[in-house]
């Protein structure tokens, strides 16, 4: 604590004078107790308790707060109780004044009788912020991943804190000190054998094509988990956070660097979805082979059309591919573009499986495809035709 940044409290020899009793914030007593709330996303909210010395009567209390980060606007300043041996004490604020010129304002205590009493002063404090990163490790068959939750504190609210209660919102508190500009780093949870989904998916709105001339999709990996007690976690929301992801090498191998990735906000019962690059050994062509139009009534028309996607597996194993469809955006590349809901259904020529109702939007539907791994002998893959035949309905 430095005197210069937060004047502290002090009985000084005002106390002499029988109309009050002065306390001025120059030698704060030590502080009882700090907390620091920082589950709020632009706020950080400060408490701290401290055994101030009063005279019966009307005391003065001065507070500052010139150099550090302190909303003014904020500060509440409350009597608990009595700290000393007179348990019968009695303060209370009495009013609140604000020194012209001064970052600094003045409360009047009134006290029953000569002792000390337990104060607590909160405020929001600016530029004292957090934020968070992970680190996750996929096991060597990728199934399962340890994640590890750490929270990053930066303080540059000019203002210095010793042994400190930090909560972050959730999950267990810290007890920490808190320089003067600084930055640390300290790890909030570990999550062991987290079931993860490793995917692989193909969907032109979202990613794109990896080869325009050809027709070739980009087909993005992630690693997928759920926050849910099913898959060991589900205690708390995940943060948003970078995360850096690697693979365990297996036996007498070190662990690899995959990649990171920022992973979103995630409530319980979502998921957070890590890219881990573009798979180059999974080969979609995607193709419109069909697209008529057929008059409804009026100027009101269906458009006939099917989806070609031509599959190939390069990997050893067997591999699940997911593929989506934005029809809205297919109705756009026939030509068609318009802001109307797309009425739809499937015709007879799709050989896609039904589809995942829980993942599919209406205007968006998504279908998962297995792919047999490339023959062990020959080294060649087999390619898979998929088509998605739909009939897009009174369009103009």
């Amino acid at each position: 604590m430095k005197p210069s940044r937060w004047l502290p409290w002090l009985i000084t020899a005002a106390m002499a004078v029988p109309a009050y009793a002065r306390i001025k914030l120059i030698t704060l007593p030590v502080r009882e107790r700090v907390e620091i709330q920082l589950d709020h996303e632009s706020a950080t909210l400060v408490e701290e308790e401290r055994v101030v010395p009063l005279v019966k009567g009307e005391n003065q209390v001065d507070f500052s707060w010139a150099n550090t980060q302190i909303d003014p606007n904020t500060i509440v300043f409350r009597v608990v109780a009595p700290a000393g041996e007179k348990k019968d004490l009695e303060a209370k604020v009495l009013s609140v004044s604000y020194p012209p010129g001064e970052a600094a304002l003045v409360w009047a205590v009134g006290s029953s009788d000569s002792g000390s009493a337990r104060v607590r002063i909160s405020y929001l404090l600016g530029n004292l912020s957090k934020s968070f990163n992970y680190r996750a490790v996929a096991s060597h068959d990728e199934s399962t991943l340890t994640l590890s939750q750490y929270i990053r504190l930066q303080n540059f609210a000019n203002e210095e804190f010793g042994s400190t209660n930090l909560w972050a919102g959730f999950g267990k508190e810290f007890l920490k000190p808190i320089g003067l500009n600084e930055t640390k780093e300290m790890l909030m949870a570990k999550f062991d054998a987290v079931p993860v989904q490793k995917t692989y998916t193909a969907d032109l709105e979202q990613f794109g094509y990896l080869d325009p001339a050809q027709h070739k999709l980009r087909v993005p990996m992630h690693y997928v988990l759920k926050n849910d007690a099913a898959h060991h976690l589900g205690g708390a929301p995940l943060p948003y956070g970078k995360v850096r992801i690697f693979i365990d090498g297996g036996a007498n191998q070190p662990t690899a660097f995959l990649g990171e990735d920022w992973g979103k906000f995630t409530p319980v019962d979502d998921e957070m979805r890590l890219y881990l690059g573009t798979a180059q050994d999974i080969v979609v062509k995607r193709t419109i082979e069909k697209n008529e139009q057929r008059r409804n009534a009026g100027n009101l028309y269906d458009y006939d059309l099917i989806v070609k996607y031509e599959i190939e597996n390069h990997k050893d194993q067997p591999v699940t591919l997911d593929v989506a469809e934005n029809l809205h955006n297919l109705r756009a590349e026939i030509g068609h573009n318009n802001d109307r809901p797309v009425q739809w259904e499937l015709g007879k020529e799709n050989n896609f499986d039904p589809q995942d109702d829980e993942k599919s939007a209406f205007e968006k539907p998504l279908f998962h495809v297995k792919l047999p791994p490339r023959d062990g002998k020959t080294g060649k893959s087999e390619t898979i035709v998929k088509k998605l035949h739909v009939i897009l309905k009174n369009e103009w």
